[in-house]
């Protein structure tokens, strides 16, 4: 595991593929970031798929339904930055108003330019991103991957 400098920001996610550690980004998102801690800590993302993950760009989850349509019932302020899309960069997904984010997020396999400034970056994996590589492409998969369990460092 990659040492934890922050454990009250850090994720600690166990996926169908193998642990992912995320660092979380207060200061580029501090709004997004306490949701996620809260809906972590309530076992929210706990046995959610990832239901939508293409080659070369990114995987998405956060959907209770399974079909990205759904999410936690609370939406968000964009909390846009000036922080590139980069690999491993971990975003919050939404419908086309830039306040429409709730639970759904993805995560970047390479450098995507064209989110910047457009999505709310709130943190960045830093261990396990081979894990996220292996997880089954398709919008949905066939054989979806998911999430087993997603912990905050400090409670794990």
């Amino acid at each position: 595991m990659a040492e934890i400098k922050d454990p009250e920001n850090t994720l600690v996610m166990e996926t169908s593929k193998g642990e992912v550690v995320i660092a979380m980004r207060p200061d580029l998102a501090p709004g997004h970031v306490t949701r996620i801690k809260e809906l972590a800590r309530q076992g929210f993302y706990d046995g959610l798929k990832f239901h939508r993950v293409i080659d070369g760009f990114m995987a998405q989850t956060g959907c209770p339904q399974g079909t990205g349509t759904g999410g936690s019932g609370q939406k968000l302020p964009a909390e846009f930055s000036e922080e590139k899309h980069v690999r491993g960069t971990v975003s919050m997904a939404r419908a086309n108003d830039p306040n429409s984010g709730d639970s759904q997020f993805f995560i970047c396999f390479e450098e995507a330019p064209w989110l910047n400034k457009q999505y709310t970056a709130w943190g960045q994996v830093i261990a396990g991103m081979e894990n996220i590589d292996a997880i089954n492409k398709g919008e949905p998969p066939r054989e979806p991957d998911h999430i087993v369990s997603m912990k905050v460092a400090a409670d794990a």
